[in-house]
């Protein structure tokens, strides 16, 4: 009985001093971790404090400040500045230069087709003969008169604008033109011609005989003033082609020569003109006595294209 109690009162007194130490324990640490800290500060001084807070800013600034990206090495682009540094200096060079204006555009054309009349004059008379005979003069032989009536037409092909960089608004043109000449269609021609029938006066009846010249002509044109309205122009030299009708006496029709000329045109409406020229016709020499020099003068009316 009495071991039973001395063990009961051994049993709670280990109770007791196990939970007094328990409680004791926190304490007694805490004094211990304090007298530690203050014998620190004794020895080591206030630098002590100083390094704990920078190795815990470190920490801090380790833990806050992320991993750098990754970023991809940049391409080469001194090419495209090159091409962009080109265009900034075209645009600016742009803008320096002066604002020309547009000229007025206009509705002349440069090639022309016209048709040409008016009157016409040889230097000589032209025999009114089917064939020349100065052997056989049978019968009444007429002439033709000087003086003759023409028309023609001819095309107008633009070559220049400058006249071959001599001068300025003054274009050359090549010209192709013909024309019909008719001195008279009443002449009487010479007996191998007539009809072989007598009149009442014992004269024989001749034929009457048309003579006519034909002329072919391919000339340069140098035509002044070119964008106004009113166009003058010349011919210097040409050359020209005459056929001639009766035949001579040994039946030559043509006759070489040389043309010149002159004239103006004035647009009255759109494409359409009105002009003038004279023109002589210049032989190379008379075919069998007959002479085919002379000149016309008359007007044209002419359309642009």
């Amino acid at each position: 009985m009495t071991f039973t109690k001395t063990k009961l009162v051994l049993g709670i007194a280990t109770a007791t001093l196990t939970l007094a130490g328990a409680m004791v324990s926190p304490q007694a640490a805490a004094h211990n971790i304090k007298k530690k800290h203050i014998h620190d500060v004794h020895y080591l001084g206030d630098g002590h404090k100083h390094t704990k807070k920078v190795k815990k800013a470190k920490v801090r600034k380790a833990k806050t400040v992320a991993a750098p990206a990754y970023v991809a090495p940049a391409a080469d682009n001194s090419n495209y500045q090159s091409q962009i540094d080109a265009l900034n200096a075209e645009v600016k060079n742009l803008k320096t230069q002066p604002v020309l204006e547009a000229a007025p555009v206009r509705n002349n054309k440069d090639n022309m087709v016209f048709f040409r009349g008016g009157y016409a004059r040889n230097n000589r008379h032209r025999p009114g003969v089917s064939i020349m005979s100065g052997v056989a003069p049978v019968g009444a032989q007429d002439t033709a008169d000087k003086d003759a009536w023409y028309f023609g037409a001819g095309l107008d092909f633009s070559v220049d604008d400058n006249l071959f960089g001599l001068m300025n608004n003054t274009e050359v043109l090549g010209e192709v033109m013909f024309e019909y000449k008719e001195f008279n269609n009443t002449v009487s021609g010479n007996a191998l011609a007539n009809t072989p029938t007598q009149l009442a006066g014992g004269n024989l009846n001749p034929r009457s005989v048309t003579v006519n010249q034909f002329s072919l002509a391919a000339s340069p044109k140098i035509k002044f003033m070119k964008g106004s309205d009113f166009r003058p122009w010349i011919i210097p030299v040409g050359f020209n082609l005459d056929v001639v009708s009766p035949p001579t006496e040994s039946i030559t029709v043509l006759n070489p020569g040389m043309i010149f000329g002159l004239g103006a045109d004035y647009r009255v409406w759109k494409n359409i003109y009105v002009g003038a020229d004279a023109r002589w016709h210049q032989s190379l020499g008379r075919i069998d006595g007959v002479d085919t020099n002379g000149l016309t003068a008359g007007g044209y009316i002419g359309l642009g294209f």
